[in-house]
């Protein structure tokens, strides 16, 4: 794998960044549910279906569609992290979850079987190829004629506070990151719905749609807590490792969010507003 085309993002995925994944399962998973559940609304997964769980991560979106399709039912979590496969085996082994199973791949080229799915879906998976048209070519071929295909992406940075506050103090502290392509390899990358529509159907997927859909985040603990974890997982952790920021430097970045992020305190939780992309295909 790391010789394929997407090297880089399996390097990326299986070091710290995959380590911090893990080892913040929890509170990740229970701050991007409501992204989870918009997937699984729209893909509406039957009992005994087979899905594809592209960037499945630690595993709770296959777990989740597990729950969907039944015992007679099976999913497949494939991702490019060996890292965070481990810690979703681990989770599916607790569970006693028998009917998924788990694969360390690279979407764009892994040989999956041909036409053995019944769906694919992803939660924020799907935005770090070198070559998405063939990417999506490739996972398309993993589906049977008809099957379908949903996932959710992040709609853009300043719609979504998660990322941009964190960015906006660090940015205030150390100064502004160098500037990268919009539509490179990354969280941001599916921003723009024309362009990925577009990549679908250059990959001969058929009935393409998106839409625009507004959830609130829901992370665990107090606004401090929040703040604290979100600066050490985002764009403000990684401005501080490019600016090679202090510990004070840390500190004050983590104050100033939980200023910011009072706003998003309510007597459920912290709430944080985010706006998602919304993407479904067919396999024609």
């Amino acid at each position: 794998m790391s010789e394929g085309p997407n090297r880089d993002q399996a390097e990326f995925w299986s070091s710290e960044s995959g380590n911090k994944w893990v080892e913040n399962a929890a509170v990740l998973d229970a701050a991007m549910a409501p992204a989870l559940d918009c997937v699984l609304e729209a893909a509406a997964l039957q009992p005994g279906e087979r899905v594809l769980d592209i960037g499945c991560g630690t595993g709770a979106s296959t777990l989740a569609a597990a729950a969907a399709v039944g015992p007679d039912g099976r999913v497949t979590g494939a991702d490019i992290s060996p890292v965070m496969l481990e810690g979703a085996r681990k989770r599916a082994d607790e569970a006693g979850c028998a009917t998924v199973d788990f694969v360390v791949a690279d979407a764009q080229t892994h040989g999956f079987e041909p036409g053995a799915f019944d769906a694919m879906i992803s939660r924020f998976g799907v935005m770090f190829f070198a070559d998405s048209v063939a990417a999506f070519a490739n996972m398309a071929k993993a589906m049977r004629p008809g099957g379908r295909m949903h996932f959710v992406c992040w709609s853009g940075l300043q719609e979504n506070p998660w990322f941009s506050l964190p960015r906006q103090v660090a940015v205030d502290r150390l100064g502004a990151p160098e500037p990268a392509d919009p539509r490179a390899p990354g969280p941001m990358a599916f921003a723009e719905r024309d362009y990925v529509t577009g990549i679908l159907e250059q990959a001969g997927l058929a009935e393409v749609s998106s839409q625009e859909v507004s959830v609130d985040l829901t992370p665990l603990g107090s606004v401090e807590e929040v703040a604290k974890f979100a600066a050490h997982v985002g764009p403000a952790s990684r401005i501080l490792k490019e600016k090679e920021g202090t510990a004070e430097d840390a500190k004050v970045i983590v104050e100033a969010l939980s200023e910011k992020m009072q706003a998003f305190a309510t007597p459920d939780g912290v709430r944080v507003p985010a706006t998602l992309n919304l993407y479904s295909a067919i396999r024609a």
